[in-house]
């Protein structure tokens, strides 16, 4: 059984968008769409009285509303709806375990408003067992629904290897999988610490600094080859550089199609952290972001 692609929606232009983000890709990647909408977690700016009955009659409209739109462009689109009592942020997290991309919307730059609470989105993002996208209203890829043109498949899946070696294989694997489907290339950023710190690295090592930044080149390539190997057809380019990874990231990112981050798997459900290149990502990046749970 093939998992769905699954994305909350709430009636905002946020979450419809990201709804038309995640039906062109499940579409793409043949797999059926859930939209989920949570009827005790709406936002505070819905227009209906506070009775259950009026929100879960609001919550059914959202649904309504939105299957009826991906389908008028997406007709052999296996779509299912699911409207739950139990708060968002958990339920999420819940289908997580079964879900193959869960698909979040953000309101705009410079904050990460989800599409129902930013607290709700980051702990969707820290906790989801599979990986998590978020898409920006007003995306021009995503918002052909919104009467946009959409934007042509090709361009760069930008991502971000912080640690070469088998951590980085759950990231190349969405990166190169993602790129094939969209005749898109592989982008693949290595950021060194700071001169002084790689300095540090460096003589702790018995290197210099020209030899230090070699090797991590050749790290780098290793890591890669692999998947150069499995997906012959993607292009691939790759930038070892030296300064802060979030800024490094970000300044490759300019023309991205969509970025790729990590972060580490947690043993508890109840904590969460995202690092810093992910919250760099996650508010700055000009495009959707994909954040890839990993060891």
């Amino acid at each position: 059984m093939n998992h769905p692609v699954v994305v909350g929606v709430d009636g905002s232009r946020a979450g419809m968008t990201a709804a038309w983000w995640a039906a062109r890709e499940a579409a793409v990647r043949r797999l059926p769409l859930l939209l989920f909408h949570s009827w005790t977690t709406q936002p505070l700016n819905v227009p209906i009285a506070q009775q259950a009955h009026n929100k879960q009659r609001y919550g059914h409209e959202v649904l309504q509303r939105a299957e009826a739109e991906l389908l008028h462009r997406y007709g052999d689109l296996s779509l299912t709806t699911k409207l739950v009592s139990d708060p968002a942020a958990q339920a999420l997290v819940d289908l997580s375990k079964d879900t193959a991309l869960l698909v979040l919307g953000s309101r705009g730059h410079g904050s990460l408003a989800s599409f129902l609470l930013g607290s709700i989105s980051l702990h969707v993002l820290g906790l989801a067992q599979c990986p998590t996208v978020t898409v920006r209203a007003g995306d021009p890829a995503a918002e052909a629904g919104w009467g946009h043109a959409a934007v042509p498949d090709g361009g760069e899946i930008v991502v971000g290897v912080q640690e070469p070696g088998p951590a980085a294989d759950p990231l190349l694997e969405f990166a190169f999988t993602s790129a094939q489907l969209h005749g898109a290339r592989v982008h693949a950023v290595h950021a060194l610490p700071v001169s002084a710190v790689v300095h540090q690295h460096a003589m702790a090592a018995g290197l210099t600094f020209g030899r230090y930044e070699a090797e991590e080149r050749i790290r780098l390539t290793a890591t890669l080859a692999p998947w150069r190997e499995k997906f012959p057809d993607v292009p691939v380019a790759e930038m070892v550089t030296t300064g802060p990874a979030g800024q490094v990231l970000l300044s490759a990112a300019t023309h991205g199609q969509l970025v790729v981050v990590g972060r580490r798997g947690h043993p508890s459900r109840l904590t969460w952290k995202l690092g810093p290149v992910a919250h760099a990502a996650l508010h700055h990046a000009p495009c959707p972001v994909a954040v890839i749970p990993h060891a």
